[in-house]
């Protein structure tokens, strides 16, 4: 198994990147000739040219409805490629230490994932079509349910092949169900926004695991939702719609050993995870009827906020890859 994974490294290591430039360009490419022609649906709005769209730019006649919010999505594209680039370059002595190293099948679905934010959205934002937002939420669950099934998945001593096989089925899942559903499943389930706090209960895991903290590591995922302003008396008084905190406690149920690895959290842990927060405030005032929307600007706030967030997937990636064994403590 080493020695096959060795050898598909040393195949890949000086193609990886050119071949996700070509397929990069070729789906850019693929866009423009089938939106010149009409023949990927975006004229499913042509009625709404000219109209404010739900992320404040103007809704525009031209291949991409709205220009400067579509194009920002290449941060994504440029992120997962430098994280591409940076795999590339690894040796192979430090696979069995950290999956963030080389080209690994975990490091490989992160980075795609990150490319794959950005295509997305802008096919979201790009066509302002329903199947362009199905795209676009299943890039965002591609990408967040990553950081809490790796620290599950550490912590529960998966094999890297059923990580890989949990991973497909609940993004399986999850595009069938958004498709006929839409974004909340059927059943009030926020999976992107429950996703989050998973990610910081199983990153607190992974810090201070212990069985009593096991027990009591859901009571975190109510201090993210504050953090977000979604308030412990709203979730209460609202229980049929933020039911899903009761999935709060997935990763001390499933976290049975305490982890062999640690991880520095200074600085790119808490440097993602300010930016992050920071673009969520960025994110809520670009939006219709916030004084900051100016629908003509070349200055779009989404736009910032795709580019602060995809800021923050490398910050991610770089801390994951500051993972090393616990030696003697």
């Amino acid at each position: 198994m080493q020695s096959n994974l060795i050898t598909n490294y040393s195949f890949w290591k000086n193609k990886i990147v050119p071949f996700s430039l070509i397929a990069i360009s070729v789906f850019l490419i693929v866009y423009v000739i089938l939106g010149f022609y009409g023949l990927i649906g975006l004229d499913q709005t042509s009625s709404s040219n000219g109209s404010v769209s739900r992320w404040c730019e103007r809704i525009s006649t031209g291949i991409f409805k709205e220009p400067i919010n579509s194009l920002s999505n290449l941060g994504f594209i440029i992120s997962g490629l430098l994280m591409l680039c940076t795999l590339s370059r690894d040796s192979t002595n430090k696979y069995k230490v950290n999956n963030f190293h080389g080209l690994t099948p975990i490091s490989l679905f992160y980075a795609g994932s990150v490319v794959y934010l950005g295509i997305g959205s802008l096919l979201m934002h790009g066509t302002n079509t329903h199947w362009g937002g199905w795209a676009d939420n299943l890039s965002m669950i591609m990408y967040i349910i990553l950081p809490w099934l790796i620290n599950i998945g550490e912590m529960g001593k998966w094999s890297v092949r059923k990580f890989i096989r949990v991973y497909i089925v609940l993004v399986l899942i999850y595009a069938w169900s958004r498709w006929l559903f839409g974004s909340s499943l059927g059943i009030n389930l926020d999976l992107f926004g429950l996703s989050i706090g998973l990610w910081i209960i199983s990153e607190s895991l992974f810090r201070f695991w212990s069985l009593k903290f096991r027990c009591i590591s859901g009571f975190v995922g109510f201090v993210v939702a504050a953090v977000f302003g979604i308030t412990p008396l709203e979730i209460f008084t609202n229980i049929d719609k933020y039911w899903w905190i009761v999935l709060f406690w997935i990763p001390g149920l499933f976290s049975f050993y305490k982890p062999i690895k640690k991880r520095k959290y200074f600085p790119w842990f808490f440097l993602g995870m300010i930016m992050y927060v920071l673009s969520f405030i960025v994110w809520v005032q670009g939006k219709p009827g916030s004084p900051y929307c100016n629908p003509d600007s070349f200055i779009q706030l989404h736009a910032v906020w795709h580019l602060m967030t995809a800021f923050s997937t490398y910050c991610f990636f770089k801390f994951f890859r500051t993972e090393k064994l616990i030696v003697n403590e």
